[in-house]
């Protein structure tokens, strides 16, 4: 039987921040503009680069787009995500 992770475990705050934006993705549909960095930074207390570093991997995992010196949109979503 595998374990539970715990809940109360430390984590890095970019997964924290990433977890939330992942939660507001789930809310908006394809095209929406998800929150900039600077709101990130604000609503979680953390450095920019963090932001930045949650941002890009939600981008890597194909949940956003970023269009340069626009922002970052949800993604169109494919049927198998």
């Amino acid at each position: 039987m595998s374990e539970l992770p715990d809940p109360h475990a430390p984590r890095a705050p970019y997964m924290r921040v990433l977890d939330a934006l992942v939660e507001e993705i789930k809310g908006k549909q394809p095209g929406d503009p998800i929150s900039s960095e600077a709101d990130l930074c604000e609503r979680h207390k953390v450095a920019r680069e963090t932001a930045r570093r949650a941002v890009r991997i939600a981008r890597e995992r194909g949940l956003v787009v970023t269009e340069w010196g626009k922002g970052s949109y949800v993604a169109e979503r494919n049927a198998d995500t």
